[in-house]
């Protein structure tokens, strides 16, 4: 059966089994980043901000392991080739933080409350995926690229946290990041509300193997195939754009791993909203929080581009291979997610 299916058939089949991975933990795990946000900041909760810790530990983990066994280069990634530029971590995940607080959801979020029949996410979904087109390669990509070039590595030493610390100590990358990949499981463990909830913890581990399937599939696919596959994992900006355009044009234009990829969360947050019991159609009674999720969309679309990824492709995708780019925009994304939910909460009047 493989024998029949071309390699940009492989690499679609690859992010719709891993992405599945992601879709089920959305829906039965409870993982969401900006619930995580949201509970640790007004619900007194941590225990979702480290099931982040546990999705990233694992994730970095396995990368740092296929690195190692020689499954996967990191030259060969998107985050460790292009050049880091602080700037743009920084405003890109403002931008995207904010806006995921005006929308309620970030891409993988909106694809997730999709399979569970929420309509306002379709329109969030499919704002989103426009506005990073227009940014990435539409009329704004002039001013982007002027401001914000994004240009490959030229030096040897790539922008990675594990490279760094290996060019400066004469230690072996893979081990550096299987060894800094385990203290961040073991800091997120360190929580006694997530051991004392061990579906969680698997729910969490789950993802970051999804992160790792998708490594490890996309590089073994580019490394024996003929065809120009580029090494990718999960990322839901400019993947949301790339499958609008193949339901569009897909006669025109091959499968990718990002069509499959949003497949796949869809599907597996579809079954486990059945599962749960959970899936009802939704749509948005409130012009006003319709008005605010179209903005919150166009937000995100445009900050995930200059950051060069969202909380999956940034944060998950891109920490798997500790990128440096990767906590700074982080930070940046929980900043503005803390200052859209003030917004939307609190507001911004002085306290009396």
């Amino acid at each position: 059966m493989l024998s029949s299916l071309s390699e940009y058939h492989l690499v679609a089949l690859i992010g719709l089994g891993s992405g599945l991975l992601l879709g089920l933990a959305a829906r039965l795990g409870r993982f969401c980043t900006l619930g995580a946000i949201e509970d640790a900041l007004y619900g007194g909760s941590d225990m979702r901000l480290r099931m982040w810790g546990v999705a990233i530990g694992v994730a970095v983990m396995g990368a740092f392991g296929l690195i190692g066994a020689g499954l996967l280069e990191g030259a060969d990634t998107y985050y460790l080739s292009i050049r880091w530029m602080p700037l743009a971590s920084i405003a890109g995940g403002l931008l995207f933080g904010y806006g995921m607080a005006l929308a309620g959801n970030c891409g993988y979020g909106a694809v997730a409350r999709l399979g569970g029949g929420d309509l306002r996410s379709f329109v969030i979904v499919l704002v989103m995926g426009v506005s990073t087109f227009v940014v990435l390669s539409g009329p704004v990509a002039p001013l982007r690229d002027a401001l914000f070039p994004q240009r490959p590595v030229t030096g040897v030493e790539l922008p990675g946290i594990a490279h760094w610390i290996g060019t400066r100590t004469g230690l072996p990358v893979a081990p550096l990041g299987i060894a800094l990949g385990a203290a961040i499981l073991a800091l997120a463990l360190s929580g006694r509300s997530l051991r004392a909830r061990p579906l969680q913890v698997g729910w969490a581990a789950l993802v970051g193997v999804g992160i790792v399937l998708a490594w490890a599939g996309t590089s073994w696919v580019a490394r024996t195939g003929f065809e120009p596959i580029p090494v990718v994992s999960h990322s839901f900006a400019a993947p949301l754009g790339d499958s609008i355009l193949w339901w569009m044009t897909g006669s025109a234009r091959p499968i990718s791993f990002a069509v499959g990829s949003v497949a796949g969360v869809w599907t597996g947050a579809f079954l486990g909203s059945l599962i749960k019991g959970h899936f009802r159609w939704e749509a948005c009674e409130d012009p006003r929080e319709l008005r605010r999720q179209i903005l919150g969309a166009v937000l995100m679309g445009a900050g995930a581009v200059l950051a060069m990824g969202c909380t999956i492709g940034q944060g998950l995708s891109a920490f798997s291979v500790l990128a440096i780019s990767a906590p700074v925009t982080m930070a940046a994304i929980f900043a503005g997610a803390a200052l859209g939910l003030r917004q939307l909460i609190v507001g911004f009047q002085p306290a009396e």
